[in-house]
C-alpha cells in the first residue's frame, strides 16, 4: 500500500490497515509529513525524530522521501505504483493531476490499482461541487456537518467534539471502502476509485440530526449530555466527579429507582413518554441523589443492574485493568529518547489475524534502500 497522506485523516486510515497487516509505504514530501515536528515529545524535541502526534498514527509503516517535481523521483514513484495494491492520498482535488499522477494515469501503469482519496469535500469523479479544491480540517468538517450545532450545553456556543472526528471517522469509513474494493477486486480482478469526503462523513455520522430534521421539520440543537428521545441518559455531578447513567428503558428505570430508594418515582413515571415529558423534574431528583455520593460508590451501587460508568480521565484509563487486558495501550520505541512511549492499541480484535501496531513510526526516508535499492541520505541517528 502506498500512503501519500499526511496529518491525521489519511495516516489514521492507513494506520488501521497497517495494524491489520498491510505493508504500508509512506511516501513523504521533501522534509516529511507536516506533523513530524508536532509535540508532545518525551524530553528533547531537537533530539527526538518526531513527536507523539506522528508516532501514534504512523506506527508500523515504512518511509521514503520523494519530490514529485523531480523527474527521477517521479520515475521511482511510478515503479512503486506498478507493484502496489492500493494507493491512498489526501491532497486537495487536482493536486496529483498537476504532476500527471492522477488516477487515470496511474491505472495505465497498474490497471488493477485501487486508488483512494480522502478530501474535505470529495472528488469530482464521484460528484462535483463548488467546494472542491477548498482546504478543510477537522474543525471545518465538524462545523459544516452539523456536529458543532448539536454539541455543547444548551446555553453555550456550538462546540467541537474533543477528538478529531472529522478526520478519524472519515478515515474509518475510507478504510471500509478500501477493504470493500479489495474484496471486489478479489472476485472480479477490477480495481477502482474510492473517495471519502470529510463533510460527507460528518453528515453520515450525524444521522440522528438528519432524520430528526426530516421527521419533525425542526433543526436539532445543543442539549448538553442528555439525549433527545431517551431519559435518563445523561451525566450527573457526584461528590467527587461525574458519572453517567443510562436507565432509559422501563426495567432499568425501575432498578434505578430501587437503588435510590424512590419506588414512588417508578410508579409515577412508568413509561418512556412519562419520563421524557417530566425530564426536568426527574433530572433534579437524580442530581440531588448523585451529588450526595462519590463516583465509585454510585457506580458500584448501580453496577450489574443499571448501565452506569465514571467519567474517566486519561490517567484513570491508564490504570484500568480492562484497558490492559484488551491490549489497548501499546509500548513503542521513541527514537532519540531513552524512554519508550505508549500509544493507543487497535480496537479491532480478530481470532485468526489479530490486528496490532507493528512497531514504531518510521524515520524520514528510513526505507529507501529497502524499497528502491538506494542508500538513504538520513540515518537512524539523524
Amino acid at each position: 500500500m502506498l500512503d501519500l497522506t499526511q496529518v491525521l485523516a489519511g495516516p489514521y486510515c492507513t494506520m488501521l490497515l497497517a495494524d491489520m497487516g498491510a505493508d504500508v509505504v509512506k511516501i513523504e514530501r521533501p522534509g516529511g509529513d507536516l506533523i513530524r515536528s508536532n509535540p508532545p515529545f518525551v524530553d528533547d524535541s531537537g533530539a527526538e525524530a518526531y513527536g507523539g502526534y506522528f508516532q501514534s498514527v504512523n506506527r508500523g509503516k515504512k518511509s521514503i522521501e520523494l519530490n514529485f517535481g523531480d523527474e527521477e523521483d517521479r520515475e521511482d514513484f511510478l515503479s512503486l505504483v506498478e507493484e502496489a495494491d492500493v494507493l491512498v492520498e489526501n491532497y486537495r482535488a487536482g493536486t496529483m493531476e498537476k504532476y500527471d499522477l492522477g488516477y487515470e494515469t496511474l491505472t495505465e501503469y497498474n490497471p488493477d490499482l485501487i486508488y483512494s482519496s480522502i478530501r474535505g469535500f470529495g472528488d469530482p469523479r464521484t460528484g462535483e461541487t463548488d467546494r472542491q479544491g477548498q482546504p478543510s480540517f477537522d474543525l471545518i468538517a465538524q462545523a459544516l456537518g452539523g456536529v458543532m450545532e448539536i454539541t455543547g450545553q444548551e446555553d453555550g456556543p456550538p462546540t467541537k467534539v474533543g477528538p478529531g472526528i472529522g478526520d478519524l471517522f472519515t478515515a474509518a469509513l475510507n478504510c471500509v471502502g478500501i477493504l470493500a474494493a479489495v474484496n471486489h477486486r478479489a472476485q472480479t480482478g477490477e480495481g477502482q476509485y474510492v473517495d471519502t469526503g470529510m463533510y460527507d462523513s460528518m453528515i453520515s455520522m450525524t444521522e440522528r440530526a438528519i432524520y430528526q430534521q426530516s421527521y419533525t421539520g425542526e433543526a436539532p440543537t445543543r442539549q448538553g449530555n442528555s439525549h433527545p428521545t431517551l431519559f435518563p441518559y445523561d451525566a450527573f455531578e457526584t461528590a467527587d466527579g461525574y458519572a453517567v447513567i443510562a436507565a432509559f428503558n422501563d426495567r432499568h428505570w425501575s432498578d434505578l429507582c430501587d437503588v435510590m430508594g424512590r419506588a414512588d418515582l417508578a410508579t409515577e413515571y412508568p413509561t418512556t413518554a412519562d419520563r421524557l415529558k417530566n425530564r426536568e423534574i426527574l433530572r433534579a431528583e437524580l442530581e440531588e441523589w448523585a451529588a450526595e455520593r462519590e463516583t465509585d460508590a454510585l457506580v458500584d451501587a448501580l453496577e450489574g443492574q443499571v448501565p452506569a460508568a465514571p467519567v474517566q480521565t486519561t490517567e484513570e484509563i491508564f490504570e484500568d485493568p480492562h484497558v490492559h487486558a484488551r491490549d489497548m495501550l501499546v509500548t513503542v520505541e521513541q527514537p532519540g529518547s531513552d524512554t519508550d512511549v505508549e500509544i493507543a492499541g487497535s480496537a479491532i480484535k480478530m481470532s485468526k489475524t489479530e490486528p496490532r501496531p507493528r512497531g514504531r513510526a518510521p524515520l524520514l526516508d528510513e526505507h529507501r534502500e529497502e524499497l528502491l535499492g538506494e542508500e538513504a541520505e538520513t540515518t537512524a541517528d539523524d
